[in-house]
């Protein structure tokens, strides 16, 4: 759960350019799922163009302007997915000292186990 008083990176920008960010502690709002949707979509067609650069590039018959198009719409969803990965990163939450893991509790092997 984000804190609510922690900005989400939206995953779109203004008219300027700018980020955009919501400041909501409803995960569930509109613009929540608006946002999720987005980033979902973003990360769906990353993965259709990786599988349509597999089949250019496999062909080796790819001419100057393909590669082109192809390395513009490349960055394109790659500035899109490094955005997701950044919001969705912020939103981690991070474990404060009585949430992280003890190593000397629980199950412990013999000590010649692997001897």
């Amino acid at each position: 759960m984000t804190p609510h008083n922690e900005l989400r990176l939206l995953p779109w920008t203004g008219p300027d350019g700018k980020p955009c960010y919501l400041s909501t502690d409803d995960e569930g709002s509109h613009v929540s799922r608006l946002a999720d949707n987005t980033e979902a979509l973003q990360l769906g067609l990353a993965a259709a163009l990786l599988d349509h650069v597999a089949v250019v590039l496999g062909g080796g018959k790819a001419d100057q302007q393909e590669l082109s198009t192809l390395a513009a719409d490349l960055a394109g969803v790659l500035r899109d997915t490094l955005r997701v990965a950044e919001s969705r990163g912020h939103r981690l939450l991070t474990p404060g000292p009585d949430t992280r893991a003890d190593v000397t509790k629980g199950p412990m092997l013999p000590t010649g186990t692997f001897d």
